[in-house]
């Protein structure tokens, strides 16, 4: 931006921009670009209440109007300036400069208020709201309106979390155009005509979304409330603090307002170079799992006498979980570390330097879900260590790729944001979209995708067949141009070669390869090495420079850390099962997340000796020896990589709760056992490990190279299974949120019309899925999905297949029709 002061020297005007003129001011825009942009620039506030940066123009309100000069001559009424582009020698007066622009303002602001209920002392938007400033601002002192206002029954509760007050209403357009737009939901639509026209929603169609709560944020009136927060504070009675979202890899800003020591909401923060201004449901109102009622806020030891659990202090605690974690070390075949996927960077590195340290061990993993050797060899050499300033791929890269191809990845589902920016890129038409996977799930719509189809298990013989088969060319075709991206899931670690062909396709095509776990911490974990065959900042264990580094960082002596691998989870889990190992030391880890609940409850139950550092009563705190307590993310401070392996640092919310971070307990823990982790604080843990960082030599581990088996077939009589986690699911961070468990999708059985007939199976009738080990009933409905095949969510409702079934992604199972009034 340019702008000339009086009498300066003649603006120099680039190519593809033009000069206006702007309350006396002469400034340089580039063309296309909105009034209302350019005043911003220039400092002028123009008032608007439809008017958002990140959605289309509507020119709905009219509050932003103005007066234009084109060409010498004045436009013959005063025009929206949130619509209108800039020209080549416009003239533009806004209510700063123009009569008939501020009397224009304020005739709009008076229809606006004609029905507009006073209830601003109890409105939730109330302290806030943009109408009640700009009234107050551009409006007049009283008013000629004299008549009844129109009323309506309210609230209307338009989902479960959403409330909407039709009174309040200006009809803006923000929530439909955000939720058509944005989200891709349009279940929140304008109803009726003229003076009757109002927000709502179809009948029988709740708005179900997962991104329904930011049509609370940017309501620029207090028309749509959240359920969970109505009435239960005033703004200015609330504490803002900066935070950053722990619900997923995405690492969203986010804004915590919180009142006498708790939390009231989260409102989504601002940052361009990731969520914008957004956040999705789950990181926006599932915070009530910090106080609820079993939370753990004391240490609690095994009594030797009754077996049960009692409380005890801090002493006593670090006292026992210390001489049994040595003892288990020195004499029963050593601890292994299970550190679980929802830690800070700073706590995860003082796992990975407690079981080095303290426990003298590579037994040590992150991973608290199902995974692979092939999946550690492609972490180690193509992720840990990316960044954005190392030139991996970034959300901004997303937007501009021609081509995203997302395998073994449901980004709707597993990462919210990443989703959003898909569907922002290809509604712009500047991304094709491809989804290796199932069926055509709502993301495969909503990101306008193409649906590669593949039975579950076969995704690296799909991946092949890209470069040979005639129906995918285009997707090889679109992924070779230059700047495409491969979007890696998670669940890929289920199936064999896959993160191998995810690597020959990316060599072939020339596409950067990005892996997107789903969990906050994951990332994190990977560079500060909390994994068998890693040491921080991606060194390897079998590398002897890299360890001599660790060890002069760390204050060892020269041979001090082991050069061979340890093992992982499941390893970890099938040694203490087998009497192998004395010890585990848990943290923030659920049995039923695992690839075999059965082994991880049977490991537990052998182990000589447990001790879990965990938030809420869990499988593992009902069979530990020691449980020690520690801090949800709101109580203490630290930072989380996220999938981009961008720093997402935050400080604490509530301070002088008491409770401690892991890498505190673990700290002092590691004293009682005469091991100096230096890890006291969340600052202090980064700054160890930052030095480290700092005289990095490493090199980078060999890429695997797993052979494409050929795509799996179930036989006559099971079906293959297909299956990922739901985003509001029975997750334990969204519990004490009723509001939003409401807003989560049935679970259902999908399958195609042809596996139903072979199996009997109505539509809209119940379908027993089954293994060995148990069975699931779920209502069955019709669905792309390749033959053979079944898809069930995860773990939503009674769909808990590592619970019930001891089943994931690409096992085999067995269908059959629920007999009509059977039991499920």
């Amino acid at each position: 931006m340019t702008v000339a002061p009086e009498k300066s020297a003649e603006l120099v005007v680039p190519e593809g921009h033009v000069k206006l003129t702007i309350d006396g001011l002469e400034v340089v825009a580039p063309k296309g670009e909105l009034l209302i942009r350019t005043a911003e620039r220039l400092g002028i506030v123009i008032p608007r209440f439809c008017d958002h940066p990140l959605l289309d123009p509507a020119g709905a309100c009219r509050q932003c109007l103005v007066e234009v000069e084109m060409g010498g001559r004045p436009m013959p009424k005063p025009q929206a300036s949130c619509t209108m582009t800039v020209a080549e020698g416009m003239v533009v007066k806004t209510q700063h400069t123009s009569p008939v622009a501020d009397k224009a303002q304020q005739g709009v602001m008076e229809l606006l208020l004609i029905n507009h209920p006073l209830d601003c002392p109890i409105c939730d938007k109330g302290g806030e709201c943009p109408l009640q400033n700009q009234a107050l601002a551009h409006g007049r002192a009283d008013s000629r309106f004299h008549e009844t206002k129109r009323t309506f029954p309210k609230p209307i509760p338009i989902s479960t979390q959403v409330l909407l007050d039709r009174e309040r209403c200006v009809l803006c357009q923000r929530c439909t155009r955000f939720s058509s737009q944005i989200a891709g939901d349009p279940f929140i639509e304008l109803l009726e005509r003229g003076a009757q026209q109002q927000i709502g929603i179809a009948q029988e169609k709740p708005f179900q979304s997962y991104f329904s709560g930011n049509t609370i944020q940017i309501c620029p009136v207090g028309a749509l409330t959240s359920a969970a927060y109505r009435f239960r504070s005033r703004p200015f009675d609330l504490v803002s603090t900066p935070s950053v979202c722990e619900h997923c890899s995405s690492g969203c800003a986010e804004r915590t307002d919180w009142r006498r020591g708790k939390v009231m909401r989260k409102l989504a923060g601002e940052d361009p170079e990731v969520n914008e201004e957004w956040i999705c449901d789950k990181g926006r109102f599932a915070f009530r799992y910090a106080t609820a009622a079993d939370r753990l806020l004391r240490p609690m030891v095994r009594d030797a006498d009754s077996g049960q659990l009692r409380e005890s202090s801090w002493t006593e605690a670090l006292r026992v979980a210390a001489e049994g974690l040595a003892k288990a070390r020195d004499e029963a075949g050593g601890v292994g570390v299970l550190a679980g996927g929802r830690l800070t960077v700073e706590d995860a590195y003082a796992y990975g330097k407690f079981a080095r340290v303290a426990l003298r061990t590579n037994d040590v993993d992150f991973r608290a879900r199902p995974h692979s050797a092939e999946e550690l060899e492609f972490l180690a050499a193509s992720v840990v260590g990316t960044s954005p300033e190392s030139g991996g791929v970034t959300f901004r890269q997303l937007e501009s790729a021609p081509a995203v191809l997302c395998v073994a990845f449901e980004p709707e589902e597993e990462a919210p944001i990443v989703f959003l920016r898909l569907r922002k890129a290809a509604r712009k038409g500047r991304t094709k979209v491809f989804h290796l996977g199932q069926w055509t799930s709502p993301a495969v719509d909503k990101t306008f995708g193409t649906l590669l189809p593949c039975v579950p298990g076969g995704e690296p013989a799909a991946i092949e067949g890209l470069f040979f088969n005639s129906g995918t060319a285009e997707a090889f075709e679109a992924l070779s141009g230059s700047g495409s991206v491969i979007l890696v899931g998670e669940r890929a670690a289920e199936v064999p070669g896959l993160f191998s062909s995810v690597l020959r396709l990316a060599e072939r095509t020339g596409a950067k390869a990005a892996w997107i776990p789903r969990r906050a911490g994951e990332r994190g974990a990977l560079d500060a090495g909390v994994l068998p065959n890693l040491l921080p900042g991606g060194r390897q264990v079998t590398d002897g420079t890299a360890r001599a580094e660790v060890e002069q960082a760390w204050g060892l002596a020269a041979g001090a850390l082991s050069a061979e691998p340890g093992r992982d989870t499941d390893a970890i889990l099938g040694a203490a099962a087998a009497g192998e190992l004395g010890g585990l030391l848990v943290g923030g880890v659920d049995p039923y997340d695992l690839a075999d609940p059965e082994l991880a409850l049977r490991a537990i139950e052998r182990a000589g000796f447990v001790v879990s550092l965990e938030l809420r009563p869990s499988a593992v705190t009902e069979r530990a020896d020691v449980v020690l307590p520690i801090a949800p993310s709101t109580e203490k401070s630290g930072s989380y990589l996220n999938w981009e392996g961008r720093r997402r640092e935050f400080g604490t919310t509530l301070d002088g709760t008491g409770a401690l971070p892991d890498c505190r307990v673990l700290d002092t823990l590691a004293v009682e056992m005469d091991a100096d982790l230096f890890t006291q604080t969340p600052a202090a843990a980064r700054a160890n490990l930052e030095r480290l960082g700092a005289t990095a030599s490493t090199r980078r581990a060999e890429p695997p190279a797993v052979p494409a088996p050929p795509a799996p077939g179930a036989g006559e009589d099971g079906v293959l299974l297909a299956t990922w986690h739901q985003l509001i699911d029975n997750g334990s961070l969204q519990d004490e949120e009723p509001n939003l468990a409401g807003t989560a999708r049935t679970p259902v059985a999908r399958l195609s019309a042809a596996t139903a007939e072979q199996f009997g199976v109505v539509a809209g009738e119940q379908v027993t899925v089954a293994t060995e080990r148990g069975s699931v009933t779920l209502t069955a409905e019709p669905a792309d999905l390749p033959d053979g095949v079944v898809w069930l969510p995860l773990n939503s409702g009674v769909s808990r297949l590592r619970r019930e079934l001891g089943a994931g992604h690409g096992a085999t199972v067995s269908l059959r029709p629920q007999a009509r009034g059977g039991n499920s």
